[in-house]
């Protein structure tokens, strides 16, 4: 399995100290309603969060980042669409409100993790130079900065526990690490978890295709989108790998995670965006949900 590891996650309601300002930092930078699980699993080692954070909030500001990140999300609606919508929405029956808060939850994973996938991307590119390879004196070029702050109409980014009491939740979880070789459940899936008829259903629909040609042959492809536009930033992240070394305790655990979540966010783009397809049109599907004004 692709495990997280030795250390114990740290909840957004369990950061305090310097975790919990970086955790406001990348709520206000990335524009999102809550702390993904990669921030989680990094800030449970011993100076790794904040010194990520640090190299990478002068890129995630940037115009040319979140453009980056927009490209990315119009490659996963084009490749899901020829994958097919996972078409769920209409096996489960949900009141008018349950479904907008379906709606509205899928559009906010829809919007960040194309943004997390280029942030652990362009992440892994820095980390596998040593310094002398590396301007570790690099300055951000003049740019475009976006506005900060979440979105008004962003979905808040609540989920369930990820061992949840009701035993059936337990197997669908159960079964979605077994099949995509997890050993911690994504916030997307714990989040459409708040309505667990539709997530049982969505998940059904989506196994179907996990694990085909064609789907690995669209995760990779989308992966390697990633890694073109994450090569054609105008700022290069300065942490090298010998520099996250002297700073980061743990430092090759912690980079072995990173590259963890390169691998496996490339097939969660895709669900999601097939999700998504049951309630947009591919071209509406495409455009940013949340898009974001100049600062």
């Amino acid at each position: 399995m692709l495990g997280f590891g030795k250390t114990t996650i740290v909840d957004e309601y369990e950061a305090d100290g310097p975790i919990d300002d970086v955790y406001h930092e990348i709520r206000q930078t990335l524009r999102v309603s809550g702390i993904n699980l990669i921030f989680r699993v990094w800030a449970s080692y011993d100076r790794a969060l904040p010194t990520i954070w640090n190299a990478v909030r002068p890129l995630v500001e940037m115009r040319t980042f979140e453009a980056a990140a927009d490209d990315l999300r119009v490659a996963a609606v084009q490749a899901a669409t020829r994958l097919g919508a996972a078409d769920a929405r209409s096996a489960v029956r949900v009141g008018k409100s349950q479904d907008y808060q379906i709606q509205q939850a899928l559009q906010l994973y829809h919007y960040i993790n194309p943004k997390l996938l280029l942030l652990v991307t362009a992440l892994n590119g820095a980390l596998s130079k040593n310094t002398t390879e590396q301007n570790s004196t690099q300055t951000p070029p003049t740019s475009e900065l976006i506005e900060r702050g979440e979105p008004a109409h962003m979905y808040a980014m609540e989920m369930v526990a990820e061992d949840p009491d009701d035993p059936t939740l337990q197997e669908l979880f159960d079964d979605i690490k077994h099949t995509l070789s997890l050993s911690s459940i994504n916030s997307d899936y714990r989040t459409l978890a708040l309505w667990p008829t539709y997530v049982t259903k969505a998940w059904a629909r989506l196994k179907q295709t996990i694990g085909g040609d064609e789907y690995q042959r669209a995760a990779a492809h989308l992966q390697d989108q990633a890694r073109r536009l994450a090569a054609s930033l105008p700022y290069s992240i300065p942490l090298s790998r010998e520099k996250f070394e002297s700073l980061v305790q743990d430092a090759d655990e912690v980079a072995n995670k990173t590259d963890t979540f390169e691998r496996i966010l490339p097939p969660l783009i895709l669900n999601i965006a097939r999700l998504g397809l049951d309630w947009q049109s591919p071209d509406r599907l495409a455009a940013s949900p949340f898009p974001a004004r100049p600062r």
